[in-house]
C-alpha cells in the first residue's frame, strides 16, 4: 500500500497510540494508506467501467497504483493534480477525526457504541450521496472523509476480526440493518492479559456466540465509564487498560494489544472502504463519482464568470458574450474543456442567481440572455456576487469578474479574501470604468474605486486589467487564453509604489507556453533569456517572442528556453508581475499546526497562521520524480523571504518548518530538482497569504437538518491586543439568523460566540452552506477568520433499495447465440422515495424507461424495458432511489421464460453488484496492497 499524494497527503500526522490506525510511517498501516488505496482502486474501476461501456480498450499496468498512473489510465492525465487534491481532502478529514473527536466514542466504535458509530456512517453516507446529486462535490468529499474514519476503526477496535470474519460487516452502511448480537452492558467480555500477551483475553463465550464488543477508552482514570468485566482499548493513552480486566484489544498497529491481527483488520478496513465507495459510485453514476474524485474527461478547471449587468455595461456585454462564445467553442471537445460552467450576474441592488452547469450550451444560453439595465448609482453589488461564486466554484479555480463600476458592498472585502485564501482561487478583474459617465479605465490616475479590485486581485494571485470599453474584447482574448489544468506560476510579485527592479526566474525543461503578464501604467521593461538575448517593451515582435499590450496589461508570449531569465522593470507607478507556463511539475500545500487535543499531532490550519510564531507547511509535488530543495515565504512587495527547514515524510510529502511566520502578507515559493534530468524548477503559489495575531476556531457537527435551528459555537483568541473585536458572520444562503456583532477580549484572552442558522424545511437534501466568521481587532489593523462548509440533509426514513417486479420476458437463448435472435425483459421498478437512476451493471443491450406512476403498495414506479442479443444472455439492472439507496436485479435469457410476477412479489434487489464485487476483490488482493 502506498501513501502517495494528494496535496500533501494527509494533512494530519498523529503519534502512535491514538484512537485509530497508526499515522506515522512504518510497518503498520494507517488511515491515509487504507483510504488512498481504496480510492485509487474504486476510481480505477469506475474508469474501466466507462471505457467498457463505450467500447474503449482499458489497460493498467499491475503494481502502479498511484494517483498519476490512475489519472493516465482514465485518459485524464491533466486531472492528476485535482485528483491528488481530492484524495488529500478526503484523507485530511478522515485523520482529523482523531484530533477533533478524540473522546467521542461513537466516532471510533469504542465503549461498545455500535449504534452511535453506525448512525454517523449511515447519516454521512446519505449526505455524501445527496451532495453528489446536487453537484456539491467538495462537501461530499469532506463528509466522506469523516465517515470513513469510524468505518475503518470498527475493524481495529471491535472484535469482528477475532470472531473469525473475513469480509466487511454487512450492516454498517444502512441505519436499519441488523448489526448482530451485541454485548449487553452488564455482560463481561474480557479477562486480564497475561503479562504482555493479550492474544486470548476475549472471553470464550463471547467468541463462541459471535457477540460483538469493543474496547473502552479514557485518558483520565477517574472519569472512566468502563463497566466491570469489559475489554479496554489498550495502549499508552488508554487509562482503562490499567483497570480490571487489564490490557486491550485494539489492532491499530502491529505492536498494539492485538497487533498480531493488525494486518487482517487493515485488510477488512480497506475492503469496507472500497465497499462504501462502490455504493457511492453506484448511487452517483461513474461520471459524477469521478467528478467527486477530481477526475474529468476534459479539464478539471471551471469557467467562472461574474458579470455586471447594469445599464452602463451595454457596450461591454456584447464583447463578453462574443469572446466567451469563441472560448467555449474552441475548448469544446478538447482536453481544455471546462468541467463546470458557473455564471453569477450582479447589479444594484440585486445579484445572482448563480448558475452552475456542465452543459456549455446551457451556459451560453444563460449568458446570452443577460441584458444591461438598471443600476441606480455608480456602485454595484460586485463583492456579493464574487462571494457567491467563490463558494460555488471548485477549489483552485480561476474567476473572471467584469464590471465598469466600484463595489457598493465593500464590507465584504474580509470574507471575500478569506474565501480566496481557503479555496486558493485566482480572481481576475476586467475593469472598463468606474461610472456611467467615465468609460475610461479606472486605473488612469489613482482611482479609489479601482484600488479595491487591485487589492483583491493581488490577494488571489490574479490580475486587475483596466481597459477602455473598446479594448475589452482583446483583453478577454489575452487573459482567457492561458487557462489550463497544467498552468503553473513560476514567479509573482507586486510593487506599490513602483520602483526600478530586476527579477529573475529559472525555466526548467518541463515548462511550455511561457508567458509573462505585467500590469501597470507608464513603465518600460526588458526581458532577457538564458542565452543573453533581450527584447524591450518597444518591440512587439522580436527574438524572444510576441508582446501584446492593451490598457494596463502587457502580455508577453515567449519562446521557451531552459535556464535563468530576467525581467528588468522601470516604473515609479504600482505594477504587478506574473510569470506562468504549463508543466506537470507543481506543488500542493497547506499550513498545519500542532493539535491541542489529547493526542499530539499535526492538523490542517483552517485559518491564518500566527504572526511571528513558528509555523509548518505540509507540501507535496505533483511529479513523483521531482524533489523539493527549498521552500520560502516571500514578501510580495519585495521585503525579503524566510526559508524553512525541510523534513521529508515519505510518499512525496515534505514538512517545511519555519522559526517565525512573517507578519502581514506573504507568498509561498518552492525550488527543487526533477521533472527533467538534472532540471532545477521554481514554482510559486499564485495567491497571497497573511498571518495574524488572532485565532478563530469553530465547533459543530457538519450536517444540518432543515427546520431545526443549527448552532455553530466559535472561539476568538487574541495576542497582545485587547478591546472590542468586530465579528462579521456571512453565509452564501442567507441562513444566518443570529450572531454577535462584537466580542470583548482582554490581551492574551479569549471569548466565545454562537451563530444560529435556520434552514427552511423545503431546502433540498444535498444543498450546502458556506459560513465565514471573521474577527477584526479594534482599529482594523488585524483580522482572522474561519470558513466552514455544512451539508443540508433531510431526515431519511426510507432505507430500502428499489424493488423489481418482472412484468414480461420475451425470448429464450439456447444453442448458437448468433442464430437465437434477441431477448427482452420488462420490469417495474418501484420505491417509496422514487426511482432516481437506472443503469446496467451487466449486459450489452439497450435500456429504456418511462414513469408509470404508482406501483405496488402505492410506491413511485418506473417501467423498464431491456432488450439484447442472445450473445449477451445475462443482465443486471442497477436501480437507485431518490435518497440514494442502491439495489440490483439480475435477469437471464437462459431457460424457459418465467411467469410474470404478481404486484406483491417484487424482487428484493441485491446490494452487491458485480462492480462492487470487483472493487472488494481488488481492495483485498491488489499487489501493492496489504
Amino acid at each position: 500500500m502506498r501513501a502517495s499524494s494528494y496535496f500533501v497527503v494527509c494533512c494530519v500526522l498523529l503519534n502512535p497510540g491514538a484512537l485509530g490506525f497508526a499515522i506515522l510511517p512504518g510497518n503498520s498501516l494507517n488511515h491515509q494508506e487504507i483510504t488512498e488505496e481504496a480510492i485509487l482502486s474504486a476510481t480505477l474501476l469506475a474508469c474501466r467501467d466507462i471505457a467498457q461501456s463505450v467500447g474503449t480498450v482499458f489497460t493498467f499496468p499491475p503494481g502502479t497504483l498511484t494517483a498519476g498512473a490512475v489519472a493516465v489510465a482514465c485518459s485524464s492525465a491533466e486531472s492528476s493534480k485535482s485528483f491528488r487534491r481530492a484524495i488529500f481532502g478526503i484523507t485530511a478529514r478522515n485523520v482529523r477525526v482523531d484530533l477533533r473527536h478524540a473522546l467521542n466514542a461513537s466516532f471510533h466504535f469504542d465503549d461498545e457504541m455500535f449504534l452511535g458509530g453506525r448512525r454517523i456512517i449511515a447519516t454521512g453516507l446519505t449526505s455524501v450521496k445527496a451532495s453528489n446529486r446536487e453537484g456539491n462535490f467538495e462537501t461530499a468529499r469532506e463528509i466522506l472523509g469523516e465517515i470513513l474514519h469510524p468505518l475503518q476503526d470498527f475493524y481495529s477496535h471491535s472484535n469482528w476480526v477475532e470472531l473469525g470474519n473475513r469480509s466487511p460487516h454487512p450492516g454498517l452502511l444502512r441505519a436499519d440493518a441488523d448489526l448482530g448480537s451485541m454485548a449487553a452492558e452488564s455482560r463481561p467480555t474480557c479477562r486480564n492479559c497475561v503479562g504482555e500477551d493479550c492474544s486470548d483475553n476475549i472471553l470464550e463465550d463471547i467468541l463462541r456466540e459471535g457477540v460483538l464488543t469493543s474496547g473502552y477508552f479514557a485518558i483520565v482514570p477517574l472519569v472512566s465509564t468502563k463497566p466491570p468485566g469489559k475489554c479496554s482499548h489498550g495502549g499508552g493513552p488508554d487509562q482503562t487498560s490499567t483497570l480490571e480486566p487489564r490490557g486491550g484489544i485494539n489492532k491499530d498497529t502491529a505492536s498494539a494489544s492485538h497487533g498480531h491481527l493488525h494486518r487482517a483488520a487493515a485488510r477488512l478496513a480497506t475492503a469496507a472502504t472500497a465497499q462504501l465507495l462502490a455504493d457511492v459510485a453506484q448511487a452517483a453514476g461513474e461520471t459524477d463519482f469521478l467528478r467527486m474524485m477530481g477526475v474529468f474527461s476534459g479539464s478539471s478547471k471551471a469557467l467562472v464568470f461574474v458579470v455586471d449587468t447594469t445599464e452602463s455595461m451595454s457596450d461591454d456585454l456584447p464583447a463578453v458574450k462574443a469572446a466567451t462564445e469563441t472560448l467555449v467553442t474552441t475548448q469544446e471537445g478538447t482536453p481544455d474543456e471546462p468541467s463546470v460552467y458557473i455564471l453569477v450576474p450582479f447589479g444594484d441592488p440585486g445579484f445572482g442567481p448563480l448558475m452552475r452547469t456542465t452543459d456549455s450550451k446551457a451556459f451560453m444560453t444563460r449568458l446570452n440572455a443577460l441584458t444591461a439595465r438598471g443600476g441606480g448609482d455608480s456602485a454595484e453589488m460586485s463583492l456579493s456576487a464574487l462571494k457567491l461564486a467563490l463558494t460555488a466554484a471548485p477549489s483552485d479555480s480561476e474567476i473572471f469578474l467584469f464590471t465598469d463600476a466600484s463595489a457598493k458592498d465593500t464590507n465584504l472585502k474580509g470574507p471575500v479574501i478569506a474565501l480566496m485564501e481557503r479555496t486558493q482561487t485566482v480572481v481576475n478583474f476586467m475593469l472598463t470604468g468606474t461610472s456611467e459617465e467615465n468609460s475610461g479605465p479606472p486605473s488612469r490616475g489613482s482611482s479609489a474605486e479601482a484600488l479595491l479590485y487591485r487589492q483583491l486581485a493581488q490577494a488571489s494571485g490574479g490580475l486587475a486589467i483596466e481597459v477602455t470599453k473598446s479594448e475589452l474584447t482583446e483583453a478577454i482574448s489575452i487573459i482567457t487564453a492561458s487557462s489550463a489544468d497544467s498552468l503553473v506560476t513560476l514567479l509573482q510579485a507586486s510593487r506599490s509604489p513602483g520602483r526600478d527592479e530586476t527579477f529573475s526566474f529559472p525555466v526548467d525543461e518541463s515548462v511550455r507556453s511561457l508567458t509573462v503578464y505585467i500590469t501597470g501604467g507608464s513603465m518600460s521593461f526588458t526581458i532577457s533569456n538564458p542565452s543573453g538575448e533581450s527584447q524591450s517593451s518597444t518591440v512587439q515582435n522580436g527574438p524572444l517572442g510576441v508582446f501584446r499590450s492593451v490598457g494596463n496589461l502587457n502580455a508577453l508570449k515567449l519562446k521557451t528556453q531552459v535556464g535563468e531569465w530576467t525581467v528588468e522593470l522601470v516604473s515609479s507607478n504600482p505594477y504587478t508581475l506574473k510569470v506562468t507556463g504549463q508543466s506537470d511539475v507543481d506543488f500542493l500545500f497547506d499550513f498545519v499546526e500542532m493539535s491541542e487535543g489529547p493526542f499530539a499531532g499535526l492538523d490542517v490550519l483552517g485559518s491564518r497562521p500566527r504572526a511571528g510564531a513558528s509555523g509548518t507547511l505540509l507540501l507535496s509535488l505533483t511529479a513523483p520524480q521531482a524533489a523539493l530543495t527549498e521552500v520560502l515565504l516571500v514578501e510580495p512587495r519585495g521585503g525579503g523571504a524566510v526559508g524553512g527547514r525541510l523534513e521529508p515524510r515519505g510518499g512525496g510529502e515534505v514538512l517545511a518548518r519555519f522559526s517565525a511566520v512573517p507578519a502581514g502578507a506573504f507568498g509561498v515559493r518552492v525550488q527543487g530538482r526533477g521533472g527533467a534530468p538534472g532540471g532545477i524548477f521554481q514554482r510559486q503559489a499564485p495567491g497571497v497569504l497573511r498571518s495574524s495575531n488572532i485565532t478563530v476556531r469553530s465547533e459543530s457537527e457538519n450536517i444540518i437538518v432543515p427546520g431545526t435551528p443549527f448552532l455553530v459555537r466559535f472561539t476568538v483568541t487574541t495576542g497582545d491586543v485587547g478591546g472590542n473585536f468586530s465579528i462579521q458572520v456571512t453565509d452564501d444562503r442567507g441562513f444566518v439568523t443570529d450572531s454577535p456583532a462584537r466580542l470583548e477580549l482582554v490581551a492574551g484572552g479569549e471569548a466565545n460566540g454562537t451563530v444560529t442558522l435556520s434552514v427552511p424545511r423545503n431546502t433540498p437534501s444535498g444543498s450546502d452552506v458556506t459560513l465565514t466568521i471573521q474577527a477584526e481587532a479594534p482599529g482594523g489593523a488585524d483580522a482572522n477568520y474561519v470558513v466552514e462548509r455544512y451539508s443540508v440533509v433531510n431526515t431519511v426514513t426510507d432505507f430500502q433499495p428499489p424493488s423489481c417486479t418482472l412484468v414480461l420476458r420475451e425470448g429464450s437463448c439456447e444453442g448458437n447465440c448468433s442464430q437465437a435472435g434477441d431477448w427482452a425483459v420488462v420490469v417495474d421498478v418501484a420505491d417509496a422515495s422514487g426511482v432516481g437512476r437506472l443503469a446496467l451493471l451487466q449486459g450489452n443491450g439497450t435500456l429504456s424507461s418511462a414513469v408509470v406512476g404508482l406501483g405496488a403498495g402505492g410506491q413511485n414506479a418506473s417501467r423498464v424495458t431491456y432488450r439484447a442479443s442472445c450473445c449477451s444472455p445475462e443482465a443486471e439492472l442497477l436501480a437507485v432511489d431518490g435518497v440514494g439507496n442502491v439495489g440490483s436485479c439480475p435477469y437471464s435469457a437462459r431457460g424457459p421464460a418465467p411467469a410474470a410476477q404478481s404486484p406483491g412479489a417484487a424482487l428484493t434487489p441485491s446490494c452487491l453488484g458485480s462492480g462492487l464485487a470487483l472493487v472488494l476483490a481488488l481492495a483485498l488482493v491488489w499487489p501493492a496492497g496489504v
